[in-house]
């Protein structure tokens, strides 16, 4: 049973040493965490209610959280129920006059933490009601808790890494000639269903790259059937317990040409090396430069046009990112992506991804799916 009630004392001590009277989180991740609301399954559109903009929860540091919700989240998004009081918001109810009443019930807030996804309008609705308060954003405060998981968040992870390893063993050999990408990623999705994935952790993407071809890797699934001679790239991740997987790799169709083989080979050492590069101290930037000088020094660099990766949790992409930019010290339970590629449109497309926890010894891969070039 996870203690929510201690991920939130640990977060009001951080928010009291901030200088914070008090926080404001939203809907979403960050709440899931802190109060065991389970977040709905993502749209491709908004989904809002009447007062929608009053959801979240307020978290005084001494007091259980409360929760103000319109009505049908209520009814409908508390599954598991979440800890602390709930307060209801119906449609013909004064929405500001009740959110008001709960923001100040624990007197003046002259600095006010909030959620980083918090909407313009509940801000605006925040403002109002507490006379304008000094707006902090709290994200990295509760980012801080989560980058480090805890056991029971770690096997929720390897069961989402197992439902990836078991799609990509279900799909691989069925990357063949004439098949389209919107097949396999159907396929794929399917998979991910039957071994226990809520939903995919993102849009699933197949996509082919090979000699004269100059498909484009931004362009992540189409209806085209795939040609002999091209390697397919997937990418896709599933989510149990509310934690994601993101995972990746790449088969080709027939005999691969020696240019493929070459850079196959290149990848799989890359990502060995940001592996090895892994442990406690060491920064997100080093292990990206760790994984990245092994595809520079081959004479690819200008075609791994990504990072080598991010954290990975409760969100599919959390901080730090694993990126030249980010200089964050890793620390062991930390967990996050290794996927180098390489994209050369008209000449070979491979990428591989797999998520690792930080240990006190260094670094261990969550996927147990073989990295073996495969050629179907």
């Amino acid at each position: 049973m996870t203690d929510h009630a201690a991920r939130r004392a640990r977060l009001a001590a951080l928010a009291d040493a901030a200088g914070l009277d008090l926080l404001f989180v939203p809907l979403g991740a960050d709440l899931e965490y802190l109060t065991g609301l389970q977040r709905r399954v993502a749209t491709f559109g908004e989904i809002n209610y009447t007062h929608g903009w009053v959801a979240g929860a307020f978290l005084p540091a001494a007091d259980d959280p409360v929760l103000v919700l319109p009505r049908m989240t209520a009814e409908f998004d508390l599954p598991e129920g979440a800890d602390g009081e709930v307060v209801v918001v119906g449609e013909h109810d004064a929405a500001e006059a009740i959110f008001g009443e709960v923001a100040r019930r624990w007197g003046p807030v002259r600095r006010l933490g909030i959620g980083a996804r918090t909407w313009g309008e509940t801000v605006i609705g925040l403002q109002t009601a507490l006379g304008g308060p000094e707006l902090v954003d709290a994200g990295p405060l509760v980012n801080h808790l989560r980058r480090i998981k805890a056991p029971d968040e770690l096997a929720a992870m390897r069961r989402a890494c197992a439902a990836a390893d078991a799609a990509m063993a279900a799909v691989s050999s069925h990357a063949v000639a004439g098949v389209t990408e919107r097949d396999l990623a159907e396929e794929v999705d399917h998979h991910l269903a039957a071994h226990g994935s809520r939903t995919p952790s993102f849009d699933t993407g197949v996509w082919a790259m090979g000699p004269d071809d100059q498909r484009d890797a931004t362009v992540r699934v189409s209806g085209a059937p795939l040609r002999a001679g091209t390697g397919v790239s997937f990418d896709f991740g599933g989510v149990i317990d509310g934690y994601c997987s993101d995972f990746g790799r790449t088969v080709h169709i027939g005999e691969p040409p020696p240019e493929y083989r070459r850079v196959y080979d290149l990848v799989m050492t890359a990502q060995a090396a940001g592996i090895a590069a892994t442990r406690p101290g060491v920064t997100a930037a080093q292990v990206d430069a760790a994984t990245r000088v092994v595809i520079d020094d081959a004479g690819y660099g200008r075609w791994f046009r990504h990072r080598t990766g991010h954290c990975i949790g409760l969100d599919v992409h959390e901080r730090p990112f694993i990126s030249s930019e980010d200089d964050t010290p890793l620390e062991a339970g930390m967990t996050f992506t290794v996927e180098p590629s390489v994209f050369w449109p008209g000449r070979v497309g491979v990428r591989v991804e797999d998520i690792v926890v930080v240990t006190d010894a260094g670094a261990s891969k969550l996927n147990s799916y073989p990295t073996d070039l495969v050629a179907t």
